[in-house]
């Protein structure tokens, strides 16, 4: 017998119909998610991580990344990388970057005012790391002067949309432990490049020679929480210690690993970043045919980049939302969500040829 839906006093204060293409932050929880919320509602568990559901996540992110993979759940994307770096790196360490990391752009300086690092940049032409541009700053070991470089931290996928290969994960583990540093992934669209690449999560993080990661699940459909995976246990130590210290422990934490449990040990995460990155192909393909339109980076996850003239972009905004990327230049950025469907991105489509029509 289903329950009826418990009484509330909460009102619905936006149209669930409205779309927009600014942030995969924007949709809501995935059904599926609220369905396992109240599934792990009701009763009494013991707080701060020893409930099952945390428990039996443990066993849910190794069957993806290994035997040795320790799980640690938290708030949000900039705790998880806070806390990451943070446990790779000593207090005169150093973490190795794009200039474009969300690290380094969108987290308000905590890493370095929270975390105590020092972010050593790169620029990059498609938000991707090589050795060759590490080594642009991997250096300086012995100088007492300069922040020690103890970290590499790639965005997978990155800032750009673009996608590392397991190949180019591994070149980059490899060189870093050359040197003696580790390698942080922030993973916050980890499983759109899963889709993308149509590999296992190991594949180009555990067995490429990842160190720690940040799995996101904000972004492909949970109501809230990500998580810490640390794939290299020798190179951390005293996580839990470290979580609390940084104000990411969460006390009622099975309600985030209950959100993960229902992403993971299905399709879930894989059906709902394939459907968010196919969307994205979509609207690339029909912002193309737009006179006028340029479509940046090659689109290999759920985001797309295009330079439009800033007129129309003003117009097209008060249609649906979006961020500029590079408002000089006319750069746009439009996301798709695992929720967003054909007619939302035709519909926008349509908006934007409109709006260029009226600009010529």
């Amino acid at each position: 017998m289903t329950e009826a839906p418990a009484a509330t006093d909460a009102v619905r204060r936006h149209d669930p119909e409205l779309r927009g293409f600014a942030s995969d932050n924007y949709a809501g929880a995935h059904p599926e998610i609220l369905a396992a919320l109240a599934l792990a509602n009701g009763g009494h568990q013991i707080a701060y991580g020893e409930d099952v559901y945390t428990e039996h996540l443990q066993d849910v992110f190794r069957a993806h990344f290994g035997p040795r993979a320790e799980t640690f759940p938290v708030f949000n994307g900039t705790g998880a990388n806070v806390v990451s770096l943070q446990a790779v790196t000593e207090r005169w360490g150093a973490v190795i970057c794009a200039d474009g990391a969300h690290i380094n752009v969108d987290e308000c300086g905590a890493p370095e005012r929270v975390g105590g690092l020092k972010l050593l940049t790169v620029p990059t032409p498609d938000g991707k790391l090589t050795p060759e541009l590490i080594d642009r700053e991997a250096f300086g070991w012995d100088d007492e002067h300069r922040a020690m470089p103890q970290v590499v931290s790639i965005t997978q996928t990155t800032e750009c949309g673009t996608c590392y290969t397991p190949e180019e994960i591994r070149a980059i583990c490899d060189h870093a432990h050359q040197h003696g540093m580790t390698v942080h992934v922030d993973g916050s669209r980890l499983a759109n490049a899963a889709a993308t690449l149509g590999v296992p999560f190991s594949a180009f993080t555990t067995d490429a020679g990842v160190d720690i990661l940040s799995f996101g699940g904000t972004k492909n459909g949970l109501l809230f929480g990500e998580c810490v995976v640390v794939l290299n246990p020798d190179a951390v130590r005293a996580m839990k210690h470290l979580r609390k210290l940084s104000m990411q422990l969460a006390s009622k934490m099975r309600f985030v690993s209950a959100q993960f449990e229902a992403l993971l040990s299905g399709d879930l995460w894989l059906r709902s970043a394939t459907h968010a990155n196919a969307m994205a192909s979509r609207l690339a393909r029909g912002a193309q045919a737009v006179d006028g339109v340029e479509v940046v980076h090659q689109v290999q996850a759920n985001s797309v980049f295009a330079r439009l003239p800033h007129d129309v972009s003003e117009r097209l905004r008060k249609r649906y939302r979006f961020y500029d990327w590079d408002e000089p230049t006319g750069l746009v950025r439009w996301m798709c969500a695992f929720d967003t469907t054909e007619a939302d991105v035709d519909a926008f489509v349509a908006a934007l040829t409109e709006e260029m029509t009226a600009h010529r």
